[in-house]
């Protein structure tokens, strides 16, 4: 049995020590907003926030992820500032990659209130957009800067 506080909820998942955190938060909790991407911790689609830091989801098992806060998009909150700008900036075109674009953009602008355009591209480089939106992506995150003052939170 592993122990896991997911969006500060407690949960108790019977499942093997190895199992990535992707899985057992899809799969187990049924919070579906993580999404599978390459599985290879490459794409940035199952980013979720470890502690605070974004984090790929396939590349961690649920074992390593006992005893640490797990905030995925739905713990993020409908109000949080760069979900928000995602809105106002109209930044999802086929949407799949969004919400770990989503988590990475909230955890660069809690450690960096107010990032420049190469740190916008230095620390969202492992979130792949196929329809190509990164335009887009990161006039929302300077967006988000912008209101919150601070990032918000995570």
């Amino acid at each position: 049995m592993i122990s896991l506080n997911i969006n500060n909820k407690n949960y108790q998942v019977e499942v093997e020590e190895d199992v990535p955190l992707l899985w057992v938060i899809r799969e187990y909790v049924r919070l579906t907003g993580t999404k599978f991407g390459c599985g290879i911790g490459e794409c940035g689609s199952c980013t979720v926030h470890l502690d605070g830091e974004a984090t790929p989801s396939c590349q961690i098992t649920a074992k390593e992820a006992e005893g640490r806060k797990i905030t995925t998009i739905e713990g993020l909150g409908d109000d949080h500032p760069v979900q928000l700008a995602w809105i106002e900036a109209e930044v999802p075109q086929c949407g799949y990659c969004q919400s770990g674009q989503i988590m990475q953009a909230a955890a660069l602008l809690a450690a960096n209130p107010h990032p420049g355009d190469d740190d916008i591209d230095h620390a969202m480089r492992g979130n792949s957009c196929r329809c190509g939106t990164y335009q887009r992506i990161r006039r929302a995150i300077h967006q988000a800067a912008e209101k919150s003052g601070q990032g918000g939170k995570s």
